[in-house]
């Protein structure tokens, strides 16, 4: 038989053995992650995934730029239209010039362009600042191509100091022809 001394020892044993598995286990859950040694197929994959992601939202974000620049060339061409079927502004010609200073404020922002200052008025120069209204929707529209066109050179890596004057002369004339009475 077993002495009951030896069955103590080996209770107490046990109960060793299992307070320093139990501590040894807290310990390694209190690290902070930095601490720990990452799995590196874990960080890999993460890694990949983020910039897979990032690269498709860089993509869609130029595709919805070309499509605002071709909105903004649909409606400008209707405005265009418009203005030489009646020789007017109509209301809803002005909610297509608002609607146009909406879109193209949208691209210029998505360039990385800035408010328009006084100082900045030399995106229209003195030679093709137009004296008549119909001059001025001729202006805008072939504006409007211009900058259509500078956006359709751009990739999404690239940031185009044309495209951004180009919609700040766009702009200038949508307010001037929106605010026109």
């Amino acid at each position: 038989m077993v002495s009951i001394s030896f069955k103590i020892f080996l209770l107490v044993t046990f109960f060793l053995a299992a307070c320093i598995s139990g501590a040894a286990q807290a310990d390694a859950s209190m690290r902070s992650p930095s601490d720990r040694k990452p799995n590196e197929y874990e960080t890999k994959s993460l890694k990949d995934m983020l910039t897979k992601q990032r690269l498709l939202k860089e993509k869609k974000d130029h595709e919805e730029l070309l499509k605002r620049g071709e909105e903004a060339l649909i409606l400008s061409e209707q405005l265009e239209n418009a203005f030489e079927q009646t020789n007017n502004v109509s209301d809803v010609d002005k909610r297509k010039l608002l609607e146009l200073e909406k879109v193209v404020t949208k691209i210029r922002k998505e360039l990385g362009g800035d408010e328009i200052d006084d100082e900045d008025a030399s995106t229209i120069s003195d030679q093709s600042k137009p004296s008549t209204l119909k001059d001025a929707f001729t202006y805008l529209q072939s504006s409007t191509e211009k900058l259509v066109d500078e956006l359709r050179k751009t990739t999404r890596f690239s940031i185009s100091v044309v495209a951004i004057q180009s919609s700040n002369t766009v702009l200038k004339l949508v307010r001037f022809l929106r605010l026109r009475r």
